[in-house]
């Protein structure tokens, strides 16, 4: 299974027994679970990234449900899904949303509750701009009106509303997606923005809920890139080794060293933190 193939993947570039790793076996197990992924042609690394978060968490959510079931009965032979939902994936990358919502007419407040794995932002700027600003531009308040109204349980009809997101949980590791794709006078093109994104001390405090006492300070640890545009491209990544604390540029065949001052790219798609 894809599971399988992935800890082989990972084990194969820990080992460094050689210069690159191909990550082929593990594309040839997913594509079969995910044939839109199987074939070559341009895709979505946010919408990649997704899907094989969501394939590891089942994989590993089941093998706890039946590691657990084993010890309670040692003649199962099936395994069953864990009520409770939870998988090392979810450990580390699951994070919680709350949407609070105001009737404009009696006020009353209520909260929505989401998860994610990944934090889509909008780019407020066609030119320069930074991930604070996207973050401020994601959790700003906006108004539900007209075809958006809410129905307010307490008013008994459809009114105009409030609502403001705030962090309830925040993740061990948070995954920002920057919206490079997006829709301009009714076409839709890749947003060329730099974006400027700091390597450590990312405060999200000004997100976070109060009921929330997790850190609230990341550090960078990882940049998916793309170059190109909506119908052709490339990806690279950097990331950071967690002992030597040096940056690697990942393209291809080749892995190099780069210096901290290459990690700040216009190319940036995703970011760990």
């Amino acid at each position: 299974e894809s599971a399988t193939a992935f800890g082989c993947l990972v084990s194969d570039m820990w080992l460094g027994e050689f210069d690159y790793v191909s990550p082929e076996a593990f594309h040839s197990v997913f594509g079969k679970r995910y044939p839109a992924f199987s074939r070559r042609t341009q895709h979505d690394a946010q919408e990649f990234l997704i899907c094989v978060l969501d394939d590891l968490h089942e994989a590993f959510k089941e093998v706890r449900a039946q590691l657990c079931q084993e010890r309670q009965s040692p003649t199962a032979g099936t395994s069953t899904r864990s009520s409770s939902g939870t998988s090392i994936i979810t450990h580390l990358f699951e994070g919680q949303l709350s949407y609070g919502i105001r009737c404009l007419r009696c006020k009353a407040l209520s909260d929505k509750p989401e998860s994610f794995t990944v934090l889509s932002l909008p780019i407020p700027s066609t030119r320069v701009c930074s991930l604070q600003d996207c973050l401020e531009c994601f959790f700003q308040p906006d108004t539900l009106t007209r075809n958006n109204q809410i129905h307010c349980h307490w008013c008994g009809s459809n009114q105009d509303a409030t609502v403001k997101a705030s962090i309830t949980k925040a993740p061990q590791i948070i995954i920002f997606h920057l919206k490079r794709f997006a829709w301009q006078d009714k076409h839709r093109r890749k947003l060329s923005t730099t974006v400027c994104y700091p390597f450590s001390d990312l405060d999200l405090s000004p997100y976070i809920s109060t009921s929330c006492h997790n850190n609230t300070e990341y550090s960078l640890c990882a940049v998916v890139n793309h170059a190109g545009d909506l119908d052709y491209g490339h990806y690279t990544a950097f990331c950071k080794h967690s002992v030597t604390k040096h940056w690697y540029s990942f393209d291809d065949t080749q892995v190099t060293k780069i210096p901290d001052s290459a990690v700040q790219a216009d190319t940036a798609y995703l970011l760990f933190y």
